[in-house]
């Protein structure tokens, strides 16, 4: 078996030919700001390339549109160095200097990948990219992707070298992540790898080198593994609960002072924009027989409607309002994409008196109310996303759903 190619990432810097350096597509969102600005902080100067005018002024004023640590100081250096370029026409590509896409394969109704996404972006890009302008593929793509994009750029006439370098930073630690974790990267051409290893060792201490459908596996294989992970965890929690056990005791004792179950993770929902799309990814690769992945699926997704009849189990919740804390879906970040909260909130609706929610951190949602409101007019209360926040919550003695093993004695946990 082929052993992936590890070496210490190049240390030379991009020789400047053009006002921009280097163009990020989709470069203001979750995936694209953190790579904008760890590059920015290197000296190069980056084109800001995004539909999103919004994103695109508050990025001008100063203000990252959402929670990424040590993002903050970095934007305003970039700016007051005049190290960024914003654009939302295709038309004001720069015709030199790599170009970086954010853009994924999402799944459709049917839980399978749609290239047709991808495609229309580099539709819409390919009048103004030069042959020989190295193209990066930069979120989770369908594994064959990127063989895929050769292909067709071959087809249509150009000369464009290609490669896969897939994101894998933490939500919120982009930036921190992005200078301290290894670069996999996988060209479709030897030109194409070596271009891609130039750029990103820019910014990164290592580089990992592979083929591009494994650069695109190891990618879907970790989140995949990641969800399964929670699956497991989630389905010993149903399993304990039903029995009359407390989980968390259980998970506890198992962990004590024993370093083969010290990584098991607390049960929670398992959530956000790529757990569950890069596994049913992985699922329709596998022509469907991924059943492991179907099956953390089902616990992951299932585990919301467990709460929701644990709950009609010990209430009439026709008579109740039920508060929901935290709508974000996962902890500490501002991000709604794909947040069980929203299937808890919905599920609810149908049972329920009546629904509330609140989050701290959460601005784009104008149902949510203040936590104040939500504890005081709420029945009972549901920890959705186990905010810090929380943790020193006056619950005024209200009894709350903790599925995470948050709250500790002092509260009234169901």
């Amino acid at each position: 078996m082929t052993q992936p190619s590890v070496a210490k990432a190049p240390n030379r810097k991009l020789e400047r030919k053009t006002a921009v350096d280097l163009t990020v597509v989709g470069g203001a969102g979750h995936v694209g700001i953190p790579l904008v600005l760890s590059f920015a902080s290197k000296g190069l100067r980056v084109m800001i390339h995004d539909v999103n005018e919004r994103a695109l002024d508050q990025l001008r004023s100063g203000i990252i549109p959402f929670i990424e640590h040590g993002a903050k100081q970095l934007l305003q250096r970039a700016l007051e160095e005049d190290r960024l370029v914003f654009s939302s026409r295709d038309s004001e590509l720069p015709r030199s200097g790599p170009v970086i896409i954010t853009i994924g394969t999402p799944v459709d109704e049917f839980l399978n990948p749609s290239l047709k996404v991808i495609k229309a972006c580099i539709d819409a890009l390919l009048p103004y990219i030069e042959d020989g302008q190295l193209l990066v593929l930069r979120s989770t793509v369908y594994p064959g992707t990127t063989d895929w994009l050769a292909g067709y750029l071959k087809q249509r006439g150009r000369d464009i070298p290609v490669a896969f370098c897939p994101e894998r930073i933490i939500q919120g630690y982009g930036i921190r992540e992005l200078s301290t974790m290894p670069q996999i990267i996988g060209g479709f051409t030897p030109e194409a790898e070596e271009a891609a290893a130039a750029l990103f060792g820019l910014i990164t201490p290592e580089i990992v080198r592979v083929k591009p459908i494994e650069a695109e596996f190891a990618k879907v294989f970790s989140n995949a593994y990641r969800y399964i992970e929670f699956a497991t965890t989630n389905q010993f929690y149903m399993i304990a609960r039903s029995a009359g056990a407390d989980y968390n005791a259980i998970l506890n004792a198992m962990k004590r002072n024993y370093p083969r179950a010290a990584k098991i993770p607390g049960a929670g929902f398992a959530a956000g924009p790529c757990l569950f799309k890069d596994t049913m990814q992985l699922a329709a690769f596998a022509r469907n027989q991924f059943a492991l992945g179907h099956a953390a699926m089902l616990v992951n997704e299932g585990l919301v409607l467990y709460v929701v009849d644990e709950m009609r189990r010990l209430f009439d919740l026709s008579q109740l309002t039920v508060g929901l804390l935290g709508m974000a879906f996962k902890p500490e970040v501002d991000d709604i994409r794909s947040s069980l909260s929203y299937k808890l909130k919905r599920t609810l609706m149908m049972h329920a008196r009546e629904v509330l929610t609140s989050d701290p951190f959460v601005q784009c949602d104008p149902d949510l109310k203040p936590l104040h409101e939500v504890v005081e007019r709420s029945d009972v209360l549901i920890l959705a996303t186990p905010h810090s926040a929380y943790k020193e919550l006056d619950l005024r003695g209200k009894p709350v759903f903790d599925v995470w093993g948050f709250f500790d004695g002092t509260v009234n946990v169901l």
